[in-house]
């Protein structure tokens, strides 16, 4: 009789078949704990991409987020959160109050027309201006120029207000001023670039370093608050109010847009 068939040799194939049959159980049990703990870090993987994609679609921006931030006031302010921006001789009586947002074109196009003139009568004491800087056109394209110049402005005003003057000046200039459409103004490098052309700020570590870091940058959201809170009227730039009056050029409301008229209008205004 073959080995194979004797009882023993029979009981030992048995065996080792039960065996095998355990270590592929085993296998396949393992094969699926593995296949399970996969499709429940798949599962949690993509369920902490939809948590995250939602908390970062809620989460307020930069910019909004500022709004309930410390302010650090540039120098030459006062008032709540440094919003008061008064720029003048002492003994000017009068103050005209001038709202203008940066990357407004028609703010552009009064500083290149009269701004000189606004300078020139703020040297002669003939009055005091007040800054009040908007940002309503970024939130008309989900931009943040308007309130990236604003704050570099801030950080000029830190180093004086002569160096408030010229930068805004130069801001608005034909050579620097951005279509309304653009976007420039969200940029720090741009912002430094202008700003090397005005003497008190040109390789100006400091005023570079304020830009770079955004340290006015809440207070820029402090100023604009102030603009949309005004007690003027005040809708549209640029505006200018003087005696708690809008100073308009026509009927229609509009601004003075030459230096004929904004003399015509500051000086009735003078004399009231």
């Amino acid at each position: 009789m073959s080995k194979r068939n004797t009882q023993a040799a029979k009981t030992a194939a048995r065996e080792r078949l039960r065996q095998e049959r355990e270590r592929q159980a085993k296998r396949a049990k393992a094969k699926r704990q593995i296949i399970v703990a996969g499709s429940i870090v798949a599962v949690l993987a993509a369920a902490g991409g939809i948590g995250y994609a939602v908390v970062q679609a809620n989460k307020p921006s930069y910019w909004a987020g500022l709004k309930d931030a410390k302010v650090v006031a540039p120098a030459n302010t006062t008032g709540t959160k440094g919003t008061t921006v008064v720029i003048g001789k002492a003994d000017a009586k009068k103050t005209l109050k001038v709202y203008e947002d940066p990357r407004c074109p028609v703010c552009a196009q009064f500083e290149q027309t009269v701004g000189s003139t606004v300078i020139k009568d703020i040297d002669s004491g003939k009055f005091k201006i007040q800054y009040i800087g908007g940002t309503f056109i970024d939130d008309k394209d989900n931009g943040q120029g308007s309130k990236n110049a604003l704050s570099a402005l801030g950080a000029a005003l830190n180093v004086s207000d002569d160096a408030f003057l010229a930068y805004k000046t130069a801001l608005y200039s034909t050579k620097w001023h951005p279509d309304e459409t653009t976007d420039k103004f969200k940029d720090d490098s741009y912002l430094i670039k202008v700003a090397q052309t005005v003497p008190a700020l040109k390789d100006n570590t400091k005023f570079q370093d304020a830009v770079k870091k955004g340290t006015y940058d809440a207070w820029a959201m402090a100023m604009s608050k102030t603009f949309d809170d005004n007690k003027d009227g005040v809708t549209g730039t640029p505006s200018f109010v003087m005696n708690g009056k809008m100073l308009t050029a026509d009927s229609q409301g509009n601004p003075p847009m030459t230096v004929e008229q904004f003399n015509q209008v500051v000086g009735a205004a003078l004399k009231a």
